[in-house]
């Protein structure tokens, strides 16, 4: 028997961001509906802003942004001027000596990451798999994400496809290539959640990625989101350490040791 979430004022806060979600058209996003077929994620629609967001699936203070800040897009017009990009990778790493994924936070982070990104490659709609991944980030919240598969039957969602990519090793090559991508950032991520704006790393600003958005979309139509900040509200400098609440990299290890994508991907066959 699937649990159900509990009562209460995050619970109801919940449901009323996902049925928002629901709302709103499909957006575009960085998935193809064949689990063998990988695309690229940048990709995608370049009149927009891009958004990406590197992160980690139990670490508390990815959970707390993508659940209580990062929601917001989808509650105004904010979505439709972005291209939002979910990176579930953070400070995971290769072990060289077999080559296998080693999550920061242990095997259930691993899957949880995997399951994530499997969630972004199947569906096309960006609504959709946020809502899982919204689920999911909730869960850890309440210390309860061992019941992640509650969140496919909560939420009207297929499970099958997202197992299927997970099992058949797709799931796999897609935190290979979440990997590699985090790896090669510059400058380098030292903890998550990382948030990037049209390759601009934010850093300790992170929580101030609307402002950043605001400032970079070019267009004579202002969404309503942005109408009432104030310009260029950003930070001049980053401060030594980060205002809000992150998760460092800690004893994982330095990620730009791994070796060439294609090398990578033949270990998963």
């Amino acid at each position: 028997m699937l649990t159900k979430m509990a009562s209460g004022k995050l619970v109801f806060s919940f449901f009323i961001t996902l049925l928002l979600i629901f709302l709103l058209p499909p957006s575009h996003a960085a998935s193809h509906s064949d689990p063998g077929d990988i695309k690229d994620s940048s990709s995608i629609n370049r009149q927009k802003v891009n958004l990406s967001v590197y992160y980690e699936a139990l670490c508390p203070s990815c959970a707390n942004f993508i659940v209580q800040s990062l929601a917001r897009v989808f509650n105004d017009d904010l979505i439709n001027i972005i291209n939002l990009r979910m990176v579930p990778w953070g400070n995971a790493h290769v072990n060289k000596t077999d080559s296998t994924i080693i999550c920061q936070n242990g095997l259930d982070e691993c899957v949880l990451n995997t399951i994530q990104a499997c969630a972004i490659n199947v569906w096309h709609d960006v609504n959709k798999y946020y809502a899982l991944i919204y689920c999911i980030e909730f869960l850890t919240i309440e210390g309860r994400h061992s019941n992640w598969q509650s969140c496919f039957s909560s939420l009207g969602l297929p499970e099958k496809p997202i197992l299927d990519c997970y099992n058949n090793g797709t799931g796999a090559k897609l935190q290979a290539l979440y990997g590699y991508e985090t790896a090669h950032l510059s400058p380098p991520q030292t903890f998550v959640p990382w948030v990037v704006v049209d390759n601009k790393q934010l850093g300790n600003d992170y929580e101030k990625f609307t402002t950043y958005i605001c400032n970079a979309y070019k267009s004579n139509v202002i969404p309503n989101a942005c109408k009432s900040l104030p310009p260029n509200n950003v930070s001049s400098s980053k401060e030594e350490n980060p205002i809000h609440p992150v998760c460092y990299r800690g004893e994982a290890k330095n990620l730009t040791s791994l070796g060439p994508i294609k090398r990578i991907l033949e270990h998963f066959g």
